[in-house]
């Protein structure tokens, strides 16, 4: 299928539907919720019906709901993570490529410290010191992926920063943080706007596994990985309960990677008036 005039395949028309729909659960839940997520508004562990569409929890909440109200919380928490992380991660990583081969030394080794510690790993460790607020929660992670990000946009930076047209700023004698985002950051755009998806889709991940260690998010608010680990127990009864919420989580998942996937194939050059010179 064409869009614009690039051919789109199905799969990334897929991922795209897929995660439109769960958008607009995020940001439509309140209204459209059947019953509200924290009340208890029938048994223990019910089957689907008419009335409880995908069942009730451990305590009797409307399943259906918690993961309306989930949304917009597991994706809300992720996305507000992923543009933190990207702030940070690639305005250091371009101000190394720019900033001489001292301070992209100094700074490549710092961050090589915390790239020596596995993310999830260094996570519990501060969120179990600090606690698992939500503020929390995202500065936490949000610093801990920006260290990948600078390896990326460090890459690409110094791509860029060889080409001609950096020379040709210099000499006009532009500022070092408009060489930064006017000239580099522009042609740097599509693999780090590709990265952007990866990364949301790992932070996704980590929002759903700490909540489901009981170190994310915590009761009664929803959130799909604290849904798994309340309900966990179910499987043994064959109980659906927990399945729904790791199907919200595997689709998300998913989709974004279709999304992704697509974007990485496309042979896409730098553009703007900057690369032409």
């Amino acid at each position: 299928m064409a869009l614009f005039g690039t051919r789109v395949p199905l799969t990334a028309l897929f991922g795209a539907a897929v995660m439109a729909l769960f958008i607009l659960l995020a940001i439509f839940g309140p209204w459209i919720t059947p019953y509200p997520p924290d009340a208890t508004v029938g048994k223990t562990w019910t089957g689907p019906s008419a009335e409880f569409w995908l069942g009730t929890d451990n305590i009797g909440r409307d399943i259906l709901s918690r993961i309306i109200a989930g949304a917009q919380t597991t994706i809300g928490i992720a996305l507000v993570t992923t543009v933190l992380s990207f702030t940070l991660g690639v305005s250091a990583g371009i101000f190394a490529s720019v900033g001489g081969q001292w301070l992209d030394n100094l700074m490549s080794r710092v961050v090589d410290m915390f790239l020596s510690v596995p993310v999830l790993i260094m996570a519990l460790i501060v969120l179990t010191a600090l606690g698992s607020s939500i503020p929390t929660l995202i500065l936490t992670i949000a610093f801990l992926d920006s260290t990948r990000v600078f390896l990326v946009a460090r890459a690409v930076a110094v791509d860029v920063a060889a080409r001609d047209f950096l020379d040709v700023a210099r000499l006009r004698g532009e500022r070092m943080p408009w060489i930064m985002f006017h000239e580099i950051l522009p042609n740097a755009m599509p693999p780090l706007i590709s990265e952007f998806g990866l990364r949301f889709c790992f932070n996704f991940l980590y929002v759903a596994s700490l909540s489901f260690l009981g170190l994310g998010v915590q009761p009664p608010q929803a959130d799909w990985g604290g849904m798994v680990r309340e309900n966990g127990q179910a499987i043994a009864f064959g109980i659906l309960a927990p399945i729904w919420p790791a199907l919200a989580i595997a689709l998300v998942t998913v989709a974004v990677n279709l999304v992704v996937d697509w974007l990485l194939s496309r042979n896409v050059k730098p553009s703007g008036a900057s690369a032409e010179l």
